[in-house]
């Protein structure tokens, strides 16, 4: 079983899960109730053990979200767990090779999953991204450099890229 945290971020209630010590969950959760971030435990069979290395993780996880919205980390550094099929999982893993403040399209990233014909896949995969702003599916954008869509929304998708590239050292290298 899964715990859970619910974490306020500058686009709205996000909903952190861990399982077995991996992070394997951060969505939109627009449940604006939860304000304050509570942990909360799942019912079911987690040993203390699992509890803990659960909450380790999450901690480590609203620490570096803390870091990520203030500008200061630009990538992050947990312990994730995707669930997906082995498509998504190639998707997702090229994601996160994506550097703080750039974009791709939806090409470059059917190109780094191995299928240069499957651009409608890695925006069905995108969609379904369980590890958002982690696995960071608003760096990807349209060939023709329009935003595309975000499980998230145009806001949040358009905040996310102003922050990171306000944020973002421009290297010559």
């Amino acid at each position: 079983m899964a715990d859970i945290f619910f974490y306020e971020s500058p686009i709205g209630m996000l909903k952190l899960s861990a399982e077995d010590g991996f992070i394997t969950g951060l969505e939109m959760c627009g449940d604006t109730e939860n304000a304050a971030a509570t942990l909360t435990e799942t019912e079911g069979g987690p040993t203390e053990n699992d509890k803990a290395r659960n909450r380790s993780v999450l901690q480590e996880a609203v620490s570096q979200m803390d870091e990520y919205f203030a500008g200061k980390r630009r990538k992050f550094e947990l312990k994730i767990k995707f669930s997906g099929t082995e498509f998504q999982k190639k998707v997702w893993q090229a994601l996160r090779e994506i550097p703080y403040g750039e974009t791709r399209s939806y090409e470059d990233i059917a190109i780094a999953a191995g299928d240069k014909k499957a651009v409608r896949a890695v925006g069905q995969a995108n969609k379904r991204n369980p590890i958002m702003i982690i696995a960071p599916c608003h760096r990807v954008i349209n060939k023709n450099g329009s935003l595309g869509g975000f499980a998230g929304g145009l806001d949040a998708k358009r905040y996310l890229l102003e922050l990171e590239r306000e944020h973002c050292s421009h290297r010559t290298d």
